[in-house]
This record gives structure tokens, C-alpha cells and sequence, in this order.
């Protein structure tokens, strides 16, 4: 808010607050409806006698991102002044919790006039978001046990811990780190866990069977294009309500990158998966489209429009690459989610300090390195304790039936036939 506004009186600060809260909220609910995408990608990527599984976990994964977003990750991750590691708030906690009248709802809080419910609410559907990204990744032979309480504790602590770092004033936002709306600190961190994840409980069978690849087709094409459109529009929440206002001329520039992101994505997949895999894969244009909007997501607000196309392309030439690559490594992906999450992630990033306004290159690679290696690390103690306790994998014979029948009781589609 300006001192021009303040000084116009309360009319005027009380309709920008109203407005901002709008617009965040707004936004808000927009990544709310991403985890419609993520459970749609999964699932039409997957086959179907695994589709009630993958709707399990992706309705399950929200509510455990929010509860304990609230029990403990806000105030792991804006603890205030602290040491920059590690801090807790329980002024947050207390707010939350135990007196929800004390919440500062006035246009002061957080210098961005909008209310502390508004920012749990928004700051509890990123935690949430950063979860779902490995349920794809370990689809179609992980226990449902285990998937759950692995996030459980990710999102609890690792995730809130590494954001710390950076939006709660720690020691990489005083390095000079720059991470808007999360190409790292959510996409990258749920890309590494990802990645642990799928190389702990190895390839889906006759995934990688006599030294070939074999491809193992999802089943609905539609479901996957569905989702993938739900998450470009859950995307302009993420990255529009990380101006943290409704700024019309920053919001509307966000918007702007944030398309032209997607659309370099789309066509950088596109071609390259012609001129690498000789064909016209329609996945990878979908894929190329996630990369592209993970891509940008870091420096949506620091970039022009024709710098954004560019990182979306760049974005999109790598997760086709990187899906290759993963295969060769006989690392088995089944959506496709450490390539778009991660890697290019990654590129976001480090393209920030390429590309960005007032970024430099080292401080962004530092951050990729650093959080990288909190979150592989977390997610391997986590992973590495459930795999010794509970166990990751469902039983083979499980896996070929599929999970639905197995472990849900119910399949994601009845055929009826008629007498």
C-alpha cells in the first residue's frame, strides 16, 4: 500500500484491502483446483485398473497438505525473526489454533493488505501442490500406506523447513536467492522426492525387461489433456496470487509470462520430441506445456514476455530429453513428473539469474544445489524408514491385478452388460 493511499483515507485503504483479498483468495482457489489437474494427468497417464488409486491419493493429498500445513508447517516456514536454519512461530500457532480472534485482518498485514487467513489459505494449497507432485512419479506400485505417510512428514517438515530458507527471510533469501512463486522450492523439492522415490522402489514390472523399454500406455489420452488444461489454469493462481496484491500492472505481466511460458513449453516439446523420438508425441506437447509454466514460475515477475517464450522453449526441449534419459537409467516415471518438476525446475531457476531483473546467476545455483540436497535427503530418510518398516512396494501379484481391486475394493469403471 502507498502512503498516498493511506493518506486518502480509510475509503480508499479499505477498498484496496478488499480488493487484494479478492484477488488472493481468488487465486487461492485456482491452485485449490490444480490437484483436479494432478489426479487427471495421473490417472489418464496410468492405466485404469489403477485410476481409483490415483484419485485416492490426490483427494487424500490436499487435506493432508492443509491440516498439517496447519499443525506445523506455517509456522516452521514463517517463524519471523530466527537464525535463518530453523524457526518456529507460535504467535502463528497460537493465531491458528487457539485464538483465531487475534488474526490481524487489517490492510498492515504482511505490508501486502490482505488478512492472515488469506495468506494461511493461499501459503496451505502451495504445500498441498508440492505433495501431490510425487504421487504420479510412484504411481501404480506403491503402498497406499506408505505414500501417505511419507507426506505426511514431507509436507510437515521438509517442505515448510526449505521455504523457510527463502520466503520466511532465511539464509538464501539474505544470499540473494530469487524464487517467486517456487520453481524450486516447490516444484524442485516435491521433483526430488520424486526422484527418490521412483529409484528406491524400482520400475513397474515389464517396465525394463531384457534390456529394452517397453512402453507402458496410459488410458485415457482425454483425462491427461483435461488435467494438464486444469493445472495452466490453476497456474495463474499460482503465480498471479504470488504478487501478493492485486497489483494490476505486476498481475497482468505475470499472466502474460505465465501463458507465454506454456505456450514455449508446448512448442519446444513438440518439435523436439519430432526430431528425437520421429514422431508426433501429443505427451510430450502436454508435458512441454507443465514445463513450460514450471519454467517460468521462479521469474514470472522479473521477465519480459519474449524472455518467458524462451524459457518455456528451452523448458520444453528439456523434459523431453530428460524423460529419455530417466529411461536409459531404467528410473521409471509414469507421468513424466521428476522431468517437469524437477528438471526443469532446475532450468527455472537458473534461467532466473540468466534472464531475471536484479538476479545473478551464483546465488540461484547455490539455492538449486542447496535445496536440492535437503530435499533428496529428506525424502531418502523418509522413504529409506518407511522401505525398512511398512515397506514402499505392493506385492507383485497386487501390482498385476491392479491396485483398485486390490487394495480399494472398487474399479474406476464399471462396464454394465445388458441381458
Amino acid at each position: 500500500m502507498t502512503q498516498d493511499a493511506a493518506d486518502a483515507g480509510p475509503t480508499v485503504v479499505d477498498a484496496m484491502l478488499t480488493a487484494n483479498n479478492i484477488w488472493m483468495m481468488l487465486a487461492a482457489a485456482l491452485v485449490f483446483i490444480m490437484h483436479l489437474g494432478f489426479a487427471s494427468v495421473e490417472a489418464g497417464f496410468t492405466r485404469s485398473k489403477n485410476t481409483v488409486n490415483i484419485l485416492f491419493k490426490n483427494t487424500l493429498t490436499p487435506v493432508i497438505g492443509v491440516v498439517t500445513y496447519g499443525l506445523i508447517g506455517f509456522a516452521l516456514m514463517y517463524p519471523g525473526t530466527f537464525n535463518g536454519f530453523l524457526g518456529f512461530s507460535m504467535e502463528s500457532w497460537n493465531v491458528i489454533w487457539l485464538a483465531p480472534g487475534s488474526a490481524d485482518v487489517s490492510a498492515g498485514y504482511a505490508d501486502g493488505g490482505y488478512t492472515f487467513w488469506t495468506d494461511f489459505f493461499f501459503q496451505a494449497m502451495f504445500a498441498a501442490t508440492c505433495a501431490t507432485i510425487v504421487s504420479g512419479a510412484v504411481a501404480e506400485r506403491i503402498k497406499l500406506s506408505a505414500y501417505l505417510t511419507f507426506s505426511l512428514v514431507f509436507v510437515s517438515l521438509v517442505y515448510p523447513v526449505i521455504g523457510s530458507w527463502k520466503w520466511g527471510g532465511g539464509f538464501l533469501d539474505e544470499m540473494g536467492f530469487v524464487d517467486f512463486a517456487g520453481s524450486t522450492l516447490v516444484h524442485s523439492v516435491g521433483g526430488w522426492a520424486a526422484l527418490v522415490g521412483i529409484w528406491l522402489l524400482g520400475p513397474r514390472i515389464g517396465k525394463y525387461d531384457n534390456g529394452k523399454t517397453t512402453e507402458i500406455a496410459g488410458h485415457s489420452v482425454p483425462l491427461a489433456t483435461i488435467g494438464v488444461f486444469l493445472l495452466w489454469l490453476g497456474w495463474f493462481g499460482f503465480n498471479g496470487g504470488s504478487v501478493l496484491s492485486a497489483d494490476p500492472g505486476l498481475v497482468s505481466l505475470v499472466l502474460t509470462t505465465t501463458i507465454l511460458g506454456a505456450c514455449g513449453g508446448a512448442i519446444g516439446g513438440h518439435f523436439t520430441s519430432m526430431f528425437a523420438m520421429k514422431r508426433i508425441d501429443f505427451g510430450m506437447v502436454l508435458n512441454g506445456v507443465l514445463a513450460g509454466l514450471v519454467g517460468i514460475t521462479a521469474s514470472a515477475d522479473i521477465i519480459t514476455p519474449l524472455e518467458a517464450l524462451i524459457i518455456g522453449a528451452i523448458a520444453g526441449v528439456l523434459v523431453v530429453f530428460s524423460v529419455m534419459l530417466l529411461d536409459k537409467l531404467k528410473l521409471d516415471d509414469c507421468v513424466g513428473a521428476v522431468s517437469v518438476h524437477l528438471t526443469c525446475g532446475i532450468w527455472g531457476t537458473l534461467a532466473t539469474g540468466i534472464f531475471g531483473e536484479g538476479a545473478s546467476f551464483m546465488p540461484q545455483l547455490y539455492g538449486v544445489l542447496i535445496c536440492g540436497a535437503a530435499a533428496a535427503g529428506g525424502a531418502f530418510v523418509i522413504f529409506g524408514i518407511l522401505k525398512i518398516t511398512m515397506g514402499l512396494r505392493v506385492k507383485p501379484e497386487i501390482e498385476q491385478h491392479g491396485l483398485d481391486s486390490e487394495e480399494h475394493g472398487i474399479r474406476g469403471y464399471t462396464i454394465l452388460m445388458e441381458d
